[in-house]
């Protein structure tokens, strides 16, 4: 399955569920407290994050997509602070405030990394179901994808109404469910339950045979167009009727903190699916998105640059030769991480000794290399007749192979004056034996603070000495 990143600013989406603020409390501890043998934290820090329904909003506007959000919260300090958060994020948040009843806080006492404790401010919502209603249909119209993130706090009290209020415009309806009664999203197009969720409104299943048939079961009797069960350390299975069942691995490389994975999971399958993704891709995104998520401490979110070099990963193209648009990506993302680009050009028309160690050293230079190739046009017109001996896409080919070389691209002019402007690396080299000033581009690159380098060629080292020493003999 190939897979690649859509275009997420394009994939509105709202969300409507529970939403709550997490609370973290940051210290360090060094004694036991002797009152009890409890250890003693002393706080350094409070941070507060969006959770629940409003993590899932906040995923999906960390993607990049428009995203909408409608819950319910009490009329305090802790909803004013989600509230803060939110529209920080570009996530517009539509509450019903209900007074006297406090907004859900759930807080976690933190020393080095671990959770030492964790306490929860909660009492069910008495929502009003037709307000909350009123306020869904309003923003149905500007989305292409609900979702339902249902924490069984009480801010969802009609799902039936808003499921059949998206049918009727068309939107698809994803739902994270809670609770033993998944009759409450009938008519959904998928849910997402855990296994463990799964199980316990299906029963146990003794083994992957046994999943299957009870999902299409469930599918069946609930009037849904696909079932997505997440397995932890087993990944996900996505279950459709009449197609053959798709099983993911888990990608994640190590699991620090699982808090949070299902919200990735359902935020990065909306935004994907409101993209134009077919269902199996936006699975394998979600997997992704799972996968890196895992790895942070606490609630948290992944960017669109974090989840696209996981695709790039997937499809082995973090390296080689690439287009011109997908080089001014992966140089997004290298820049997004603070490293410095390289950039150096030339025909490179037969790869020698010369090449490699020049290659070399421009790499040192800073962290990623970009090689530009002349095409053939080019190279015939600088070097005439009777070259290029290779071809542009077999001169490419044996640069990407270079241990120095980060990616290649090729180019159709005489000069790369129109690529330097696009890519703005941060290096520009040459080599050879004259000035910084004479360089092609030199005034480009130091017009936006870029540095030039030439560095020397290696003597006795030369394509077109080689050319005429095998055409003398």
């Amino acid at each position: 399955m190939k897979l690649s990143l859509p275009r997420f600013d394009r994939a509105p989406v709202l969300v409507v569920g529970d939403v709550m603020l997490d609370r973290y409390w940051h210290g360090g501890t060094s004694r036991i407290s002797p009152e009890a043998p409890v250890p003693v934290v002393r706080v350094e820090q409070i941070e507060d994050r969006p959770g629940g329904a409003a993590n899932v909003a906040l995923n999906i506007a960390a993607l990049g997509a428009p995203a909408s959000l409608v819950g319910v919260t009490g009329v305090d300090e802790a909803g004013q602070s989600l509230s803060d958060s939110l529209a920080a994020a570009g996530v517009q948040a539509h509450f019903q405030q209900i007074e006297r009843q406090p907004t859900i806080v759930k807080l976690r006492v933190m020393s080095r990394h671990q959770q030492l404790l964790r306490m929860d401010f909660e009492e069910p919502f008495e929502t009003d179901p037709a307000q909350l209603l009123a306020s869904t249909e309003t923003l149905l119209s500007g989305v292409k994808v609900l979702v339902l993130s249902d924490y069984g706090k009480g801010a969802l009290k009609n799902h039936q109404a808003l499921i059949q209020a998206a049918r009727a415009k068309g939107i698809p309806v994803l739902a994270d469910p809670k609770g033993k009664n998944f009759e409450v999203y009938r008519g959904a197009t998928l849910i997402t339950p855990n296994l463990a969720e799964f199980e316990a409104v299906v029963g146990p299943c003794i083994d992957e045979a046994d999943l299957v048939a009870k999902g299409l079961a469930l599918i069946e009797q609930l009037d849904m167009q696909a079932l997505l069960v997440t397995r932890g350390e087993h990944g996900m299975t996505l279950l459709r009727p009449g197609c053959p069942e798709l099983h993911l691995p888990a990608r994640a490389r190590e699991v620090f903190d699982v808090t949070g994975a299902g919200d990735t999971v359902i935020s990065t399958l909306a935004a994907s699916l409101a993209a134009g993704e077919p269902l199996p891709q936006a699975v394998a995104l979600a997997n992704l998105a799972a996968g890196i998520v895992v790895g942070k401490l606490g609630t948290a979110c992944i960017s669109a640059p974090e989840l696209r070099r996981a695709v790039q990963r997937e499809e082995g193209s973090e390296r080689g030769v690439m287009t011109l648009e997908q080089l001014l990506t992966v140089i997004e993302d290298a820049r997004a991480q603070g490293e410095k680009i390289v950039f150096t050009n030339g025909c490179f028309d037969i790869l020698h000794a010369g090449h490699v160690t020049y290659l070399e050293q421009a790499r040192a230079q800073g962290d990623r290399l970009v090689v530009a190739v002349n095409d053939d046009g080019s190279v015939s017109r600088l070097k005439g007749p009777g070259r290029p001996i290779n071809s542009v896409d077999r001169r490419m080919a044996v640069l990407a192979g270079l241990g120095a070389v980060d990616w290649v691209v090729c180019f159709p002019e005489d000069t790369p004056e129109n690529l330097l402007a696009q890519v703005k690396p941060d290096v520009l080299v040459k080599g050879g034996d004259y000035g910084v000033d004479q360089v092609v581009g030199a005034d480009l690159v130091k017009a936006y603070g870029g540095t030039v380098k030439v560095l020397g060629l290696v003597e006795n080292s030369s394509t077109t000495a080689i050319v005429e020493k095998i055409r003398s003999r």
